[in-house]
């Protein structure tokens, strides 16, 4: 029977999931909340913002809609995913108690502690004098990271003392992060390069999609602030079957087992954003969905019906046969750059026009992110980041000079971009 399905978000991680779910033959019709100014080509866009639980819930049931993907961490956190089953709509996406594995990075640690999973060691404080004390306990540089969702501002690196005190007394005594920062943890830093597993689990039985990584900063050679992601790669060279095989082993099956023992399963994605340390990869943090960019770069190597994988994730009754990713040979890469608007991750303008999507190369997709259509139906800028590139190759040399040039095709004012997304550094 085809299947009604409504995407929530309004970025390129929710575009590349449309793209993915219209080629599935059980598809009958797509919808998305918010969407953007690329969304509208594959899906009837519906004026919703993802935070509105109400407004989501009333159009799943207003349209008849057989699933609902959610895309954002915030929806998940306020609890979409129960609203709708409480309404007998299916939704892909975990429960709030399951998705506290992101939200409560301390529950996390405790979590990941009694399954003996290997992550950096912490503490969690909710002071300024014991988060003081606990410094002792640890070496420098190291971590201080808000327990709950803070924006991409809720890690940081300290040096020394005096660096951490005032990062403490920022997030636990002026409330900077507001509730995000009420309990931080002091934790070890860990240095090695850094990767994400994506997994999609039922709560039960997991399959594991194409390892990636992500380009954070905004400038080269990893340099500027950070961001929401410049770019992303896959599959990640010397990252062989073998290895993927231990990380499930080590980290994922006893992660989705303790999460099933604690009570609060995981039925959606559980990303697992790993560094690879001499000691072997290790967590440095969990999210609860789909990560962007790295879902635009992974989703082009599946070769499986997502819309299949990801009701049978919604229903409990995964059949990981269902998910067909590249070889032990890696049969194909994936290269994604995102195009910024100027300014970005500060103040930057809206409303700018795009040249040049008609000029991309067929063989190149984008994904759009910060864009919307103006009153004569031409798409602008309307967020930080704008667009992602993505080329597919061979090889990753070959898909990046792919997502370059389409890269090439577009221009707007102000824009920005990384150039080394795809080399070894990146």
């Amino acid at each position: 029977m085809a299947m009604r399905v409504l995407v929530v978000g309004g970025g390129a991680r929710e575009h590349a999931l449309l793209w993915k779910l219209s080629a599935s033959p059980r598809i009958g019709a797509l919808f998305c909340a918010p969407g953007n100014g690329g969304t509208d080509s594959l899906a009837t866009n519906l004026p919703i913002a993802a935070s509105d639980l109400d407004g989501i819930v009333a159009a799943a049931k207003r349209e008849r809609v057989d699933l609902v993907v959610i895309g954002p961490e915030e929806p998940l956190a306020r609890g979409l995913a129960d609203r709708l089953w409480d309404e007998g709509i299916r939704a892909f996406g975990p429960s709030a108690a399951a998705a506290r594995i992101e939200t409560s990075k301390s529950w996390a640690k405790d979590l990941l502690r009694g399954a003996g999973v290997p992550t950096a060691r912490s503490v969690a404080v909710t002071d300024l004098g014991s988060g003081m004390a606990a410094l002792t306990d640890f070496s420098w540089p190291l971590v201080l990271k808000a327990d709950g969702l803070a924006g991409g501002k809720g890690v940081v690196i300290v040096q020394d003392r005096e660096a951490a005190q005032t990062v403490l007394t920022a997030m636990l005594e002026d409330g900077v992060l507001g509730g995000a920062g009420e309990t931080v943890l002091v934790e070890e830093f860990l240095e090695g390069p850094e990767v994400s597993v994506l997994a999609l689990c039922d709560g039960e039985r997991f399959v594991t999609l194409l390892p990636a990584r992500d380009a954070k900063r905004a400038g080269d050679g990893d340099t500027g602030p950070n961001t929401g992601g410049m770019g992303a790669f896959a599959p990640i060279p010397g990252l062989d079957a073998a290895w993927l095989a231990g990380v499930e082993r080590t980290i994922l099956a006893p992660t989705v087992a303790a999460m099933a023992a604690a009570g609060c399963p995981m039925r959606g994605v559980l990303y697992a954003g790993l560094i690879l340390t001499d000691r072997g990869p290790m967590v440095l943090e969990y999210n609860a969905r789909f990560g962007d960019p790295e879902t635009q770069v992974i989703l082009p190597s599946l070769e499986g019906d997502l819309l299949t994988l990801l009701a049978e994730v919604a229903s409990g009754d995964l059949d990981p046969g269902d998910a067909v990713m590249p070889g032990g040979s890696i049969d194909e890469a994936a290269v994604g750059v995102v195009l910024a608007s100027g300014g970005y991750p500060g103040p930057f303008r809206s409303g700018l026009p795009i040249e040049g999507l008609d000029r991309v190369p067929e063989d190149v997709l984008v994904f759009h992110a910060g864009t919307r259509r103006d009153g004569a139906g031409r798409v602008v800028t309307a967020g930080g980041r704008v667009l992602t590139v993505v080329g597919r190759g061979a090889t990753l040399d070959e898909a990046r000079a792919r997502a370059y040039a389409g890269a090439d095709a577009i221009s707007f004012p102000g824009m920005h971009r990384r150039s080394d997304i795809g080399l070894p550094r990146a």
